[in-house]
């Protein structure tokens, strides 16, 4: 009999193999001092000689600015989950739940002229590059306050030198190879970070990006944020090479322990300087999880056991393991970030208050940002009062 997915316990197994066991030495510090530990399994190079630095660190107040984001993340995450199931959220939803380390830990990395685009799981990514929670969640619901002003909805969202959010899988990997052409074009000193998924890792226009990018030695950084599964489909059925970060011979690559932040952020100034210096684009392969679903329309078990998922949490979650870290190392106190946990959660209950009680787009607003400067009169087919109208609640 044909075994078409892996069993829990083999898919287990696999994701031991995926991310090898980080042995580090969390060096103690004074109350004012730095987090520093090395792990020497947190990368694997192709076609590099020398990669990013093994030993990691951060200060005081890096470290809870990272653990704090991460939670923003989680936590705005987890309300997005609760409104979509009270059907305050309607169509598309993807959640980033598991992932916070790679935006936070990039971003981190990053210079603020820099540019960002991704693919449709763009929630935390947006709260990253400057969207408050309330222009995140805001947006979810459809309100004028969201960050596209409730057009977007979950794919769609924008914020300055951010390009979304994408609805079509793949696509924005060429569109992110142009925006570092814009870069190199002008003359800046910054790059463009590409993101898409082990599911995008297959379409043909992301390897005619790289070819692009290569070809015009484009300040790219492309970066597949591999969390296992394209939908509901494991990378070992989908990839006859699911080493994504070796998938280019003419561009070097980098894996990533992308449950670690540090490790993350590490790495990302490496490819960042690379691709700075005039030697092209990069590859990075984020080695992640996602603990919801693919969208909110999958439960997530029908290919994976509650089992791996509880590992997961238990082993390597991103947040509670950092957290571990800082508080090994006396940097802060479990009191300290209690502290920061409240102020989270007072974040995202103000944020979800506008989210649910702003104004509504009008139903005129079908009209606008369709055509620039339309004349008196002009009606756009299909929208028009006697096609739409306006349901109260």
């Amino acid at each position: 009999m044909l075994r078409l997915q892996p069993n829990g316990r083999q898919l287990l197994q696999q994701q031991q193999q995926t991310f090898p066991t980080v042995v580090s030495t969390i060096r103690k510090a004074s109350s004012g001092g730095t987090l520093e530990y090395d792990s020497p399994k947190a990368y694997k190079l192709h076609m590099l000689e020398q990669g990013p630095s093994t030993h990691v660190s951060c200060n005081r107040e890096e470290g809870l600015d990272f653990y704090k984001k991460m939670q923003v993340v989680r936590r705005m995450e987890a309300s997005a989950n609760n409104m979509y199931k009270s059907k305050l959220i309607r169509g598309f939803c993807h959640l980033y739940s598991g992932q916070e380390a790679v935006c936070v830990g990039m971003k981190a990395a990053m210079d603020k002229n820099d540019s960002l685009i991704t693919a449709y799981r763009a929630h935390g990514w947006t709260f990253m590059m400057g969207v408050p929670v309330t222009g995140v969640l805001a947006e979810l619901t459809g309100r004028k306050t969201g960050c596209a002003e409730g057009r977007g909805g979950s794919m769609h969202m924008y914020a300055p030198n951010f390009y979304g959010g994408n609805g079509i899988v793949g696509a924005q990997v060429p569109l992110g190879a142009g925006v570092a052409f814009a870069h190199k074009y002008r003359g800046e000193s910054n790059v463009c970070v590409a993101l898409y998924g082990d599911g995008a890792a297959n379409q043909g226009q992301v390897f005619e990006a790289f070819n692009m990018a290569k070809l015009w030695s484009l300040p790219c950084i492309f970066v597949c944020e591999n969390n296992g599964y394209g939908m509901g489909t494991s990378t070992q059925r989908a990839s006859a090479n699911p080493n994504f970060y070796t998938r280019c011979e003419y561009i070097p690559g980098i894996w990533v322990d992308g449950m670690d932040v540090l490790a993350v952020r590490e790495a990302t100034r490496f490819a960042r300087d690379w691709c700075t210096s005039g030697k092209g684009p990069m590859i990075m392969e984020m080695a992640t999880y996602r603990y919801f679903g693919h969208s909110m329309s999958d439960p997530g078990t029908s290919y994976r056991t509650r089992e791996e998922i509880q590992d997961v949490r238990k082993s390597r979650d991103p947040i509670t393991s950092f957290r571990e870290k800082v508080v090994q190392a006396n940097l802060a106190t479990e009191e300290e970030f209690k502290n920061i946990d409240n102020e989270v959660k007072k974040i995202i209950e103000d944020a979800e208050n506008h989210a649910q009680n702003d104004p509504e787009l009008h139903v005129d607003e079908l009209y606008s940002h369709v055509y620039s400067n339309p004349p008196p009169g002009f009606k756009i087919r299909g929208c028009d009062n006697f096609t739409y109208k306006e349901i109260s609640k």
